[in-house]
């Protein structure tokens, strides 16, 4: 990376994959090497098995908006940690998704499935309801909303921890419990 770095003058940007043990040291060593951006996460290609004809065949599968909470999680976490631009892929469709990893931390949102999925004019109206979003609550722009729910400026920082997975799981089984209740009466 050192390399890469002092050969080429343009902003280096480094897709990292989600499937990393210790995500913040691998972002702090990237920007150490000389990243000027770091991108959550790549994506990468996952072929599939044809039983029929016992082969194994490509297979496309597009972001859903649900794809979003892996890299928003990670932006979160890292923003304010490192000295580089975020940017954030995977899962954003609409407006409140842009909104969302902004909010966390993004420098940048990045998307293609909702433009394969809704064509290129869905670039203008997302950029058109952002607009309006931040009209609608006072931002006049990004740079005022960006990381302002990122872990560095919550109240609550552990809501981006493994701690807090527990709790969500606590409270999951509770709605199932009384779920369980309603339907005995």
């Amino acid at each position: 990376m050192e390399w890469v770095r002092s050969t080429v003058t343009i902003p280096l940007a480094v897709k990292l994959g989600p499937y990393l043990s210790n995500m913040a040291n691998m972002a702090w060593r990237f920007e150490r090497a000389g990243a000027d951006a770091l991108v959550l996460f790549n994506r990468f290609y996952q072929p599939d098995i044809n039983l029929d004809l016992m082969e194994v065949k490509p297979r496309i599968l597009l972001s859903t908006p649900q794809t979003m909470r892996l890299p928003l999680r990670g932006i979160a976490i890292l923003y304010g940690q490192v000295d580089c631009d975020l940017a954030a892929s995977g899962g954003i469709h609409t407006p409140e998704d842009m909104v969302k990893m902004l909010m966390a931390g993004a420098s940048v949102t990045m998307l293609c499935s909702a433009l394969l999925k809704q064509g290129i004019h869905h670039i203008a109206y997302l950029e058109r309801e952002l607009g309006r979003w931040m009209e609608k609550h006072d931002f006049t722009s990004v740079a005022e909303m960006q990381g302002l729910l990122s872990q560095k400026c919550v109240s609550d920082p552990a809501a981006f921890e493994r701690a807090h997975y527990i709790r969500t799981l606590q409270s999951y089984d509770r709605r199932i419990t009384q779920v369980r209740r309603e339907r005995e009466r």
